[in-house]
């Protein structure tokens, strides 16, 4: 089950670099009003929900104790990344609030899994 767990977690870290990594890869088109949600971003929030709702499960069949107050505060997080990304995947351009947002969300993330104990 250790195995499993540690697969899981590889696969949530790739997600999360995929997110972030398309978000910093735009950041340039950001400063020009031209950025937009590549597939990365979308496929790497996916990624990162399935993989933490399959973590979360098998977390707790393995008898760990789970935060789920961090986990629900990061679950909603990443709905509304996943929400943003979503909707506007399809368009040429997004406004700059809206990329900010899901670029700091993603940070906020990050943060909140490693420094939440």
């Amino acid at each position: 089950m250790n195995v499993l767990i540690h697969v899981f977690v590889a696969l949530h870290i790739i997600g999360i670099a995929s997110l972030l990594g398309g978000f910093l890869t735009q950041m340039k088109a950001m400063g020009a009003g031209t950025a937009r949600f590549v597939p990365a971003m979308l496929h790497g929030a996916l990624t990162m929900l399935v993989t933490g709702v399959a973590l979360v499960g098998l977390n707790q069949a393995d008898g760990a104790s789970v935060n789920n107050i961090k986990i629900g505060v990061k679950l909603l997080i990443l709905i509304v990344i996943l929400a943003l990304v979503y909707v506007k995947r399809d368009e040429e351009r997004v406004d700059k609030g809206a990329f900010a947002a899901v670029g700091a969300l993603t940070a906020a993330n990050i943060f909140i899994a490693t420094l939440w104990t």
